[in-house]
């Protein structure tokens, strides 16, 4: 079986690969994240996981019996991307924006080896319920949203303020399981079976 590298930092996707019985080493692959002009959303972050997995492949000594998987989340409302805020004042005005709103949450998945790259990309809707202005202001202060795309971690305290989630949990938190465990089957990496 192949050895699996994770293309990503993150230490939720690294929990969430553990939650499905995936043994795997991370590394980090840093690549341009810029959007490309008039790049549509759902092209940015497959395009994205497609480079981190291919950079994180490249960056091996010995790539031969390798695999390299890399993630990338994007939350997107009105057709536009919201990455991580810059600072406070940009965290409290993408809260204000998504407050009392539905937006959709993208998460694409690449796994490449020295033949070839796979990828797949998984659309979430969330709702927020309404979010007053002392609770958007609580919320930067406990310093969870600094580095979330959208500002704001689902699995963490945000997970307040969603009212409603159609689609996949583990991919608004950044890894579609369902979708990256067949992609890992493709490679002949089977998820939790190794276990038994």
């Amino acid at each position: 079986m192949a050895t699996l590298y994770l293309a990503s930092g993150s230490p939720r996707r690294r929990e969430l690969l553990a939650q499905i019985g995936i043994p795997h080493t991370p590394l980090i692959a840093t690549i341009d994240e810029t959007a490309l002009p008039g790049e549509p959303a759902l092209a940015y972050v497959e395009r994205l996981a497609r480079e981190k997995a291919l950079a994180g492949l490249a960056s091996l000594a010995e790539p031969g019996a390798a695999c390299v998987l890399g993630a990338d989340t994007a939350v997107v409302l009105d057709g536009l991307i919201l990455g991580k805020p810059l600072d406070r004042e940009d965290c409290l005005a993408m809260l204000k924006r998504l407050s009392g709103r539905e937006h959709e949450v993208l998460t694409a998945v690449a796994v490449a080896d020295s033949q070839r790259c796979l990828t797949r990309v998984v659309s979430s809707r969330v709702r927020f319920r309404p979010i007053p202005p002392a609770e958007r202001e609580a919320y930067w202060a406990s310093g969870e949203p600094a580095d979330k795309a959208g500002s704001y971690a689902i699995q963490g305290l945000g997970a307040v303020f969603v009212s409603d989630l159609q689609g996949s949990y583990s991919a608004v938190v950044g890894l579609p399981l369902l979708e990256t465990a067949q992609l890992l089957a493709d490679f002949g990496i089977p998820c939790w079976q190794h276990l038994r």
